[in-house]
């Protein structure tokens, strides 16, 4: 058995075409152009990559956008007095603070400073909360794990019923997957590194969705055969024989568990791709919601 491989660059560039295509009639009707802004604080160089290449899509789907590079040792109280100025700024449709943030700097309070109609990383605790809710919806869904429902829904007919299995509880990407999973009526659990026999967990899963942070943690022989595995870990590690000293793995052993599902995520190629063009996706429908 060889796993389909997940085609999350094909994917994304579905939903970055749809965007343009509404970007270009908004352009034609003298609608305003929808504009994002970025707030990286300090200069970790994965978050730095991550800044770029959602700029780099911005480019791509017309979409206006603005870099706000602050120092790491940025107070509180200047880093709110930015978000301020952003949030009155009408040709501001979302703003994105790329986490994580450096020590001493309250990441809910920052979360909480992005109005609700532009937080279109989806990570105000009010959007969280209503994700949480039975019978409420979020204005926006966090980009990552609704790119992972996406890639699902590509792959399953239904998830409903679905044992789904979910490694991590990040609030990033663990919790609020969680979540989306439980409103398509799947069923889940989720594991943690206090979880005893995960293995024996995650091989009754006919969908796994790893966001666990450990390099090809997951072995070919804890999936269940024919599942649908997500792989949703980015990690480094060294790789001397490769121009830059490492390469990039996911959180899965690509290679056994190709042998094993019925279709997987590759890393980079997988949900990647799908998490940027959902943040260029929000960024329009904020637009879209700020013209009524």
């Amino acid at each position: 058995m060889s796993a389909i491989v997940i085609d999350g660059k094909s994917a994304a560039n579905s939903i970055r075409e749809a965007v343009k295509a509404k970007i270009i009639e908004r352009v034609t009707k003298r609608l305003p152009i929808p504009g994002l802004a970025t707030v990286l604080v300090g200069d970790d160089p994965a978050s730095q990559s991550y800044v770029r290449a959602k700029h780099r899509a911005c480019e791509e789907a017309g979409i206006r956008s603005v870099a706000v590079n602050l120092p790491a040792d940025i107070s509180q109280q200047d880093l709110d007095c930015v978000l301020s100025d952003l949030a009155k700024d009408s040709t501001v449709h979302g703003i994105l603070v790329q986490l994580p943030l450096p020590k001493g700097l309250d990441e809910e309070n920052v979360l909480k400073a992005v109005p609700l109609e532009k937080d279109v990383d989806g990570f105000h605790p009010v959007n969280i909360g209503r994700l949480a809710q039975k019978g409420r919806q979020p204005l926006f869904v966090p980009c990552t794990p609704s790119g992972v429902i996406y890639l699902l829904k590509e792959y399953i007919d239904t998830l409903v019923g679905k044992q789904a299995v979910v490694l991590g509880r990040s609030n990033i990407v663990g919790m609020p997957v969680s979540l989306l999973l439980i409103k398509e009526n799947a069923t889940v659990t989720i594991c943690h590194s206090r979880t005893k026999d995960i293995s024996t967990i995650t091989k009754k899963a006919d969908i796994l969705v790893a966001a666990i942070g450990r390099p090809e943690m997951v072995k070919g022989n804890w999936i269940k055969p024919g599942a649908v595995v997500i792989d949703v870990g980015v990690n480094r590690v060294d790789d001397s024989s490769k121009k830059r000293g490492y390469r990039l793995v996911g959180d899965v052993d690509y290679e056994e568990a190709l042998n094993v599902a019925s279709a997987i995520t590759p890393v980079p190629g997988g949900v990647g791709p799908v998490t940027i063009a959902m943040l260029m996706k929000n960024t329009l429908i904020a637009a879209e919601r700020a013209d009524a």
